[in-house]
Order: structure tokens, then C-alpha cells, then sequence
């Protein structure tokens, strides 16, 4: 019985020290695979305008009443998220509820672009209780920046700068928009490109 017993023992610390070995084993794949499937943030794909360009200066009529100035230094110093969306696009009416949150919170001015009808835009402002955002519609200011597919976004600091721009599909896009500027680099794709040519962990001296 007692041999039994001390056998049984032996087992099960066998088997718990392969268990660890185990979880060790899957945490290091989950490390590799977390690294190489990193969030790359809002992908660049306007041609005409480049980060660190200074953004096109125009000043055009809101919907929402009002006239909106976009380009140049701002007089609050705030930055600008120039958002572009249209009324029919199913993703851009999933991001109304981030923006909203994020115009409460962020020092940063929100701008809403688009081009088309002018009632339907109306009916889509009611219709989403926007009416606390500046509203453009504008073809030249989407020609501007070439904008080819929506939402889209570019952010422009209190200077009239672009900071950076990108297709927005989701909030992480959104906000990697910011985190680019905080990180000091174009796209979240550059900052990724610069620390694997330093070969440093950048992301982690950076947070």
C-alpha cells in the first residue's frame, strides 16, 4: 500500500511539473504570436497630404451652424480630428458613439466632412444627434486630402500641421490616431518600423 501510495505521489508531481512546463510553453507562443500580430493602428492610404505638411487652409459653412476653419494655428490650441464619414456608410455610423465619448474627454476639436445632398446630410444629423459637431460638406476638402475610402481620419495640431491620418475602421484605429501623435511618428506603422530597425523595445520606454 505504502509503495502504492509513494508511486501515485511521483506521478502526480510528474504530471504537475508537465503541466507548467506546458503553460510555460503556450504563454511563450502566445508572447510570439501577440508580437507578430501587433496592432499596426489606422492605415495611410491619402497621397496628396503627408504628416508634418501643413494641412490645406479653408473656411466653409457648418451644417450645424456656423463657420468652420480647418488649416492655419487654432486660437485654442486645440488639435483637430478631421473625420470624414458619409451618410450611408454602416461602419461610420458604428464610430458616432466614440466620437461622441472622445470629444468629451479630449482637449480636441471634431470635425465632421463629407459630400453629397445636403438634406440627406440634415436628415443624418437629426437622425444621429449630431448637431453638436461641426459639419462640412465639402468635394474639395475630400479632394484636398484625397480621401478614397470611409471613415477616414486626419488629425491636425494647433499649428495646422497633419499629424498623422488613416482609414478608421474601429476605435482602436481611432485612437491610434493620438497615439501616434503622442509616440511622435507619422503612423503607428512607422513607430513599429523604428523600433524593429533599433532593436529595442520602444514601445515599452515610450509607456
Amino acid at each position: 500500500m505504502t509503495y502504492a501510495l509513494i508511486v501515485s505521489s511521483g506521478f502526480s508531481w510528474l504530471l504537475n511539473l508537465a503541466l507548467v512546463l506546458a503553460v510555460c510553453a503556450l504563454a511563450r507562443q502566445v508572447g510570439l504570436l501577440h508580437e507578430r500580430i501587433r496592432p499596426v493602428g489606422a492605415l495611410s492610404l491619402g497621397k496628396a497630404i503627408k504628416a508634418g505638411e501643413a494641412a490645406p487652409i479653408f473656411t466653409l459653412p457648418s451644417l450645424t451652424g456656423g463657420s468652420v476653419r480647418l488649416g492655419g494655428a487654432n486660437a485654442q490650441g486645440q488639435s483637430t480630428l478631421l473625420f470624414f464619414l458619409s451618410e450611408t456608410c454602416p461602419v461610420c455610423k458604428t464610430l458616432l458613439p466614440v466620437l461622441k465619448a472622445i470629444r468629451q474627454q479630449e482637449r480636441l476639436r471634431i470635425v465632421l466632412a463629407s459630400d453629397g445632398e445636403v438634406a440627406a446630410h440634415q436628415a443624418f444629423i437629426e437622425a444621429q444627434r449630431l448637431q453638436a459637431f461641426p459639419y462640412l460638406l465639402s468635394r474639395e476638402v475630400g479632394l484636398a486630402y484625397q480621401i478614397s475610402k470611409l471613415p477616414y481620419g486626419v488629425l491636425i495640431d494647433a499649428s495646422g500641421t497633419v499629424v498623422t491620418h488613416g482609414l478608421i475602421n474601429t476605435r482602436e484605429h481611432l485612437e491610434s490616431l493620438f497615439e501616434a501623435q503622442v509616440l511622435g511618428f507619422a503612423s503607428i506603422q512607422a513607430f513599429e518600423a523604428a523600433r524593429h530597425a533599433a532593436g529595442t523595445p520602444l514601445y515599452k520606454q515610450v509607456h
